[in-house]
């Protein structure tokens, strides 16, 4: 086999998403802690080589809101594994930027709250998976805490999302009185114990099943029962249902107190499928072993205000990079220097001298790179586009100081680039007054926050009258602009989205002028 062969065979990339307060954040830091890539210190977790705490939520308003907003890249070794692990947002509102990561991970871990199951606002990030037949690993969380009933959570993932989960572990004790889980494979039941503040890896006793039947009493007896229903209704793993995302392998555990977390980073080296050939445009598949290439699918700026910089996110899909190499950028033919690679790790960031199939590289002030870029090396691949969502939300951004102008313009281009929200322009306006199209409102308040913080152009946004967009043509734009209730603007990559007032609007519309071109935008709600 050859090195880059073996090399991707090594490799698991995988995205984390969940609603907000499941758990997420605690899961990833824990997983960093089972991969040694941080230490435990004395009742937290403490970032590797004294370093500043490596949260994944590393943003000023991420630590204010608590919660994620923004995605990150965490590489860190496990068994014999490098483990790619791409943190999401949990918010609705930051979906299109989940969907992104997506597109670079080969599979993704749901991580529920246990007593609440799967919440109505983050249900669409669930279902990008499903759409994507994206393998899917299951982790109940708080298990430790009062919740649901596990056959009632199942119930709720099977009916909500058409993925049918298959038990891995299963919990002796309710939730709130959690005794430990039974491993399924083994019959072994693995007793629960807390450990200070998840500081430490999680003790694991052993217990075989006479002695854990002596011991737990009713609680066993339960879960034994309950396994059984499983057994009967054929709720067990099948590696090709789950690789076509049919089928959810479940965990179940704490991340807060580290129980269950080494189950699930084992399911991860054992279940999820190492990168493979990657299709192009036409779909045409590209070996792993052929020349570089890779895609871009996240932009991200001033991660390091000191240096005002900017970081493309690049999935390696094929061969060896190498810094230094020379590469050609596909959208505009010309060439692309690497002197400047990094693996991230969080806000924290090395040089990396080589890189293989599945791993997440950070280029550096790569300034002409957008989302959705491919590069390449000898051999020609135009990778689909990423698509944008339909935004459901609108609102007209003015600089309030027009002595910062400049920077307002300069920032405004920024986000647009990172994809923080989509900007749409009135091509005789330009930046004077642009408008800004988001799938949730909590987009205008980062976009608000980062334009003021960052780039010292403090902003106002007046709500516009707009709910619905589509993509039209050069065409139907005279007309459309003619009617009232409709606006025509354009995003930067040349665009043309038609605004709408209202759904029933654009319905009427779409009855009386079956002519135009109003074409439906992605994962539209």
């Amino acid at each position: 086999m050859s090195e880059v062969l073996d090399q991707a065979a090594r490799r698991r990339t995988f995205a984390i998403i969940s609603h907000p307060d499941a758990g997420k954040t605690t899961l990833t830091e824990k997983c960093l802690l089972y991969g040694g890539a941080l230490s435990a210190g004395a009742g937290a977790v403490k970032a590797r080589d004294g370093r500043r705490s490596a949260t994944s939520d590393w943003m000023e308003l991420e630590q204010q809101r608590g919660i994620s907003i923004t995605s990150t890249v965490l590489q860190f070794p496990y068994r014999d594994c490098v483990l790619n692990l791409l943190d999401t947002p949990g918010h609705r509102d930051f979906s299109e930027d989940t969907y992104r990561v997506l597109a670079a991970a080969d599979a993704a871990i749901m991580v529920l709250d246990s007593a609440k199951g799967i919440e109505p606002q983050t249900l669409k990030l669930f279902e990008v998976c499903r759409d994507r037949g994206l393998p899917l690993l299951t982790f109940l969380n708080k298990w430790d805490r009062p919740g649901r009933e596990p056959l009632e959570l199942i119930d709720q993932i099977e009916s909500e999302i058409g993925v049918s989960p298959t038990p891995m572990t299963w919990p002796v004790g309710i939730s709130g009185d959690f005794r430990g889980v039974i491993e399924r494979g083994s019959n072994q039941f693995i007793r629960f114990e807390r450990t200070a503040r998840g500081s430490t890896m999680a003790p694991e006793e052993l217990v075989d099943a006479d002695r854990a039947a002596e011991e737990e009493g009713e609680w066993w007896e339960k879960a034994v029962e309950e396994l059984e229903l499983l057994d009967a209704v054929g709720a067990n793993h099948e590696r090709d249902n789950f690789l076509a995302g049919v089928s959810s392998p479940l965990y179940v555990g704490s991340a807060l107190t580290n129980f269950g977390v080494r189950h699930l980073l084992d399911a991860v080296v054992d279940l999820v499928p190492s990168p493979s050939p990657i299709e192009d445009e036409d779909g045409n598949p590209r070996a792993l072993d052929a020349p570089f290439s890779g895609m871009v699918f996240k932009v991200q700026a001033n991660m390091d205000k000191a240096h005002r910089d900017r970081i493309a996110y690049l999935r390696v899909c094929s061969g060896e990079f190498k810094r230094g190499m020379v590469v050609t950028h596909d959208r505009t033919g010309k060439p692309f220097a690497t002197k400047y690679a990094h693996t991230v790790f969080g806000r924290e960031r090395e040089t990396v001298e080589v890189a293989y199939p599945g791993d997440v590289i950070g280029l550096v002030n790569a300034t002409d790179v957008r989302i959705g870029d491919t590069l390449w090396v000898d051999d020609p691949i135009t990778l689909p586009r990423v698509p944008a969502f339909a935004p459901e939300h609108f609102s007209v951004i003015r600089v309030t100081d027009t002595a910062k102008f400049k920077q307002f313009r300069s920032g405004i281009a920024q986000l647009d680039e990172e994809g923080v929200v989509q900007v749409l322009r009135d091509r005789q306006l330009g930046d004077q007054a642009p408008m800004l199209a988001a799938v949730g409102p909590m987009q205008f308040e980062v976009a608000k926050h980062r334009l003021e913080n960052e780039f010292g152009a403090p902003v106002e946004l007046s709500p516009a009258k707009f709910s619905v967009a589509r993509e039209t043509d050069e065409g139907s734009e005279a007309e459309l602009r003619a009617m009232s209730g409709v606006d025509v603007l354009f995003r930067a990559d040349g665009t043309r989205l038609a605004l709408f007032e209202t759904p029933f609007w654009l319905e009427r519309i779409e009855r009386e002028h079956p002519d135009l071109v109003l074409n439906r935008l992605i994962a539209e709600g």
